[in-house]
């Protein structure tokens, strides 16, 4: 690796070390932000030298944990490798590591899971006390001291500005080019200072293509050359295109009725496989000119942009798979003038994405029959992953939708409930439900006209009558009040409603075999 290509400050190029010498400049007990957004652009070798330091210290027999901040979830090099050896007394401000997952179900480690928004207010109001290291990642360092980011923006501007010491990953892998292709907007300021947010359309450049940070600060520059971990998405399943299908013939009929513009609004997609579906169904719609406002560009955005179906992409990371995130490493200078890579804090603004009016589109856990969504919990005190961006996107947009197949574990679990076991996003909050049975427009409707349109059109089948059966005794239980329910049952009635469906089955199976056995 030739550093002085990279890193073109000479004075910063006396601080160049190894990952295990970096490692040992961060003491124990210290509050540590690192980069990374969606298992892109995070530190790649320092975590891995912390975590074997920990590792070590943790066998003498003595404590070492530190608190991760971070821009959303990273990838096994950082995420895994502390939480395996439990290096991490706090974590967030996302994650989707399963090994982090089961040490915060399990109580051994404090998560905060906040709006993605948030974070940066968060952090210069002091509400997470003080930040003491940065890690990030870097494509190179310029004359004048300022970073170029990789593959994600995220919170790296709060963390240079507000952590004591910095340590810089130059990372050789992410292509040089990249320089240009970020956004960094130096204009946020707390209340009562602030000032609008001039994006007045996803293509907007208001910022600089550098970070800004103290040459004093750093302590350690480290290089390596690894790509992003990221996984491949799954070929689109037949649910995942019949949600597809039903969003794209949705916006045609909002487009004929002139609710939307031929080429639509700036599409914002959370992360996952089905919303990476509906990217790939937009490449055959009939929609052109395509915009983005969001947080991450997964594969099914990056094939509109690179067929010119989608004209710009505004986004704060790239989340590609293996495969995608090699070519457009090969090929980033075809892409900067339909790109550009923001600080979370502008990405995921409130302000911005109510002003474009953004069609947010994200998945869900389980919605409820009036429309609340629970997207982060399992029965309602496990977490998954976190709320995300989804928040910030769904209360502020034109269009909120939400998507999910209508049951899991193989139809044994229906997503469509009577009651939401945790709510992330209130029905206020919720416009549209898509699943593979069909979309509720739920916009304009009271509570009851909402049920009976999510349980007609979301409901899987098998589940229907559960609900439809609950939502009828629930009118009469509750004298036909504003939102029916019957508490006692609200958590409860489906598992035992799919426990004597079970159980009535057995009896007519065991009464066959038996008529059987009598003929």
């Amino acid at each position: 690796m030739a550093g002085q290509n990279r890193i073109r400050n000479a004075q910063l190029r006396s601080k160049i070390m190894t990952a295990d010498q970096a490692a040992a400049l961060i003491p124990k007990g210290c509050n540590v932000g690192m980069s990374g957004f969606t298992g892109a652009g995070y530190p790649k070798a320092v975590p891995i030298a912390l975590a074997e330091r920990m590792n070590a210290i943790h066998a003498a027999g003595e404590d070492f944990k530190i608190s991760v901040w971070t821009g959303a979830s990273t990838a096994p090099e950082l995420d895994g490798v502390l939480a395996k050896v439990d290096g991490m007394e706090l974590r967030l401000p996302y994650q989707s590591d399963p090994t982090c997952r089961k040490r915060i179900n399990a109580g051994e480690m404090d998560y905060l899971d906040i709006h993605l928004s948030h974070v940066g207010q968060f952090v210069w109001g002091g509400y997470l006390g003080k930040l003491d290291v940065a890690i990030i990642e870097v494509v190179g360092i310029r004359e004048d001291g300022s970073l170029i980011s990789s593959s994600s923006v995220g919170n790296n501007k709060t963390w240079l500005d507000c952590a004591d010491k910095v340590i810089i990953e130059v990372n050789h892998w992410q292509n040089e080019a990249l320089e240009g292709v970020h956004d960094v907007y130096y204009g946020t300021q707390l209340p009562p200072k602030r000032k609008p947010i001039p994006i007045l359309s996803a293509s907007d450049r208001i910022g600089e293509t550098g970070l800004r940070c103290d040459p004093n600060k750093i302590i350690a520059i480290v290089e390596t050359d690894a790509p992003d971990r990221n996984s491949p998405f799954s070929p689109p399943d037949e649910n995942s295109r019949l949600i597809a299908g039903h969003i794209i013939e949705f916006f045609g009929h909002e487009v004929k009725r002139g609710r939307l513009p031929k080429e639509l609004l700036p599409l914002q997609s959370g992360v996952g496989n089905v919303a990476n579906a509906v990217m790939e169904q937009l490449q055959n719609a009939p929609f052109d000119n395509l915009t983005a406002y969001t947080e991450v560009l997964q594969d099914g955005m990056f094939n509109l942009l690179r067929s010119g179906k989608m004209a710009f992409a505004s986004a704060t990371a790239l989340s590609l798979s293996p495969e995608a995130a090699e070519e457009f490493n090969r090929d980033v200078a075809k892409y900067r003038d339909k790109l550009v890579l923001r600080p979370q804090e502008i990405s995921n603004h409130p302000e911005v994405i109510r002003r474009l009016g953004v069609i947010a589109m994200n998945g869900l856990i389980e919605a409820d029959i009036y429309g609340n969504v629970n997207s982060t919990h399992i029965r309602g005190t496990s977490i998954m992953n976190g709320i995300g961006g989804s928040g910030d996107f769904a209360r502020n947009s034109w269009l909120s939708i939400f998507m999910t197949p209508s049951s899991a574990k193989n139809g044994a679990i229906s997503c469509i409930v009577p009651m939401a076991t945790h709510v992330d996003h209130t029905e206020h909050d919720v416009q549209v439900i898509v699943t593979e049975q069909g979309l509720a427009d739920l916009r304009g409707l009271s509570p009851k006209k909402r049920a009976r349109v999510i349980i007609e059109n979301c409901a899987h089948p098998y589940f229907k009558p559960a609900l439809n059966e609950y939502f009828e005794r629930a009118q009469k239980y509750s004298h036909g009040q504003h939102t029916p329910h019957i508490l006692d049952e609200g958590f409860t009635f489906l598992s035992e409603w799919q426990a004597d469906m079970t159980a009535r089955d057995a009896w007519k199976a065991d009464s066959m075999v038996q008529a059987d056995a009598w003929k």
